[in-house]
């Protein structure tokens, strides 16, 4: 099974010089933990609701923080053709729960979440990469 199969399709942007307040708001609307997060057209980075009270809001940080300042500017993504159980043992590598997907010309096309590989394939891929997104620590540990 392939990750276009399975993507989410409809993403929102959160644009890198708007503020967390409106980047919080987008993601309430959407029923999102996470966004990725473009300017010029180019993806730039992700935030997430916990990168806001990480680096945000535990910082002291208003609401009028803009999101480059807390954002993970270290995109990881997938490509749309790739197979979910290696984009799997990526996420699960990086522990990441959620992955941009881009077409072959790097365009943002859709997102890749854990759920969308539970709720999808059935060869235990989601297991593989949950077990390795829950152990302590990683690159994107905000304690480290």
């Amino acid at each position: 099974m392939q990750v276009w199969e399975v993507m989410t399709r409809d993403v929102r942007v959160a644009n890198a010089d708007e503020t967390i307040e409106q980047a919080a708001r987008l993601m309430a609307g959407l029923d999102a933990g996470s966004l990725p997060v473009g300017k010029d057209n180019r993806l730039v980075g992700m935030i997430t609701d916990r990168d806001i009270v990480m680096r945000a809001v535990a910082a002291g940080k208003g609401p009028e923080t803009k999101v480059h300042e807390v954002m993970t500017p270290d995109v990881k993504y997938c490509f749309a053709d790739q197979e979910i159980e290696e984009v799997s043992r990526n996420m699960g590598d990086l522990q990441i729960r959620r992955l941009p997907v881009v077409d072959t010309d790097k365009q943002l096309i859709g997102i890749l979440s854990l759920a969308d590989v539970a709720t999808a394939a059935t060869d235990g891929a989601a297991g593989v990469a949950l077990a390795g997104i829950s152990r302590p620590g990683g690159i994107y540990s905000h304690t480290g």
